[in-house]
């Protein structure tokens, strides 16, 4: 892969030629060929640590060593080949290439593929290992393995080919006495799509067994119902308390009643100032619970409307008008709140069995 880009070559070509190789390795149906060179420690190949992150079993990855003749005095890629190392389930093989040198005197490829196998016949590394190394070999191996690859993938393709065909051809007979001129048609093109959201929208909140399920975060209904049962009751118990401030107002209350007179017993103006003050502190909690559940609606609105991206101009106008309807109701639903908060502040029922001093 190139690191540094020379001459004309974009910045980040290493990038793009990562993301070329993913595109294709991260597909299920796709062999990969790692090819690494022998002098190279193989704990940084770049063609292992890629396919590693699509293929971390390496169930799908063949090794290809080169450059075995260029290795230090000494060493040598046996452990490797012998897939004791790092393994792989399709094993690695070791080929020797031709040179610059060899290229430049035109040694041809048969010359080439038996100076290959006299170097592994030769070699006490790799001499029980000659059957299975070498050009020849890796090209036997990767026909057969491909055959098998293919003949093992070929019938899950063909069952989603079958499914999708089954799927466009159900689609397109609907459409084979189509007038696109005609209104009508038109007209119940745009009413499905819309039953198509409002079913999704409908799914999203109520919740549904589908295989489509987010695994990752709560979202739509259960989230929702996160914030009525968890998140509001966290909103309301993390209102600070301070009893020493509470006691010293409910006094300063009391001595403000009484004005200038001494009193032997506690006024009830004095708790219903108080408890007034600590009902109108969960008007914040409240609202700030509704705006929470709206902005997840809208992010419900967001998602089901990519069910009609195809025509930009109808996902705006479903998404704005239903965004508008749901402004109507947030609006509604606070101004409700507000009232029942105020019904609360405007009578104190001390005669309610909730109520401390209750007696039945």
């Amino acid at each position: 892969m190139t690191k540094v880009p020379i001459g004309d070559q974009p910045l980040d070509i290493e990038m793009q030629i990562r993301d070329m190789i993913l595109q294709f390795i991260k597909k299920e149906s796709c062999l990969i060929l790692a090819v690494t060179p022998a002098n190279q420690d193989l704990a940084n190949s770049d063609a292992l640590q890629i396919a590693r992150e699509v293929d971390p079993r390496g169930f799908r990855t063949i090794g290809v060593i080169t450059k075995l003749d260029l290795m230090d005095e000494g060493t040598d890629a046996r452990e490797i080949l012998e897939n004791r190392l790092l393994p792989l389930r399709r094993g690695y093989i070791g080929v020797i290439n031709r040179s610059q040198v060899d290229i430049d005197r035109r040694k041809d490829i048969k010359a080439a593929m038996a100076a290959e196998q006299k170097f592994f016949l030769s070699h006490p590394a790799y001499r029980h290992l000659a059957s299975k190394m070498g050009t020849p070999f890796l090209q036997k191996t990767l026909n057969q393995q491909l055959t098998t690859h293919i003949r093992n993938t070929l019938p899950a393709l063909r069952d989603k080919l079958q499914k999708q065909y089954s799927i466009l051809d159900k689609e397109l007979g609907d459409f084979k006495n189509l007038s696109p001129d005609d209104p009508s048609v038109k007209a119940k093109a745009m009413l499905q799509m819309i039953q198509h959201f409002a079913i999704g929208f409908e799914k999203i909140l109520e919740g549904s067994r589908s295989d489509d399920v987010n695994t990752a975060e709560l979202s739509g209904g259960a989230k929702i119902n996160c914030l009525f049962h968890e998140r509001f009751p966290y909103e309301i118990v993390k209102m600070e308390f301070d009893e020493i401030e509470l006691r010293r107002e409910i006094a300063i209350a009391i001595v403000n009643i009484h004005g200038v007179r001494i009193g032997l017993f506690t006024p009830d103006l004095a708790f219903d100032a108080i408890v007034k003050k600590q009902i109108a502190r969960l008007r914040e909690p409240c609202m700030k619970i509704v705006d929470l559940v709206v902005n997840e609606l809208s992010n419900i609105i967001h998602t089901c409307a990519d069910s009609i991206s195809r025509f930009p101009r109808l996902r705006e106008v479903v998404e704005r008008l239903i965004t508008s309807h749901v402004g109507k109701r947030e609006m509604a639903c606070k101004d409700q709140l507000s009232v029942y908060i105020d019904c609360q502040l405007s009578y104190m029922n001390t005669n309610h069995e909730d109520f401390i001093g209750f007696a039945k």
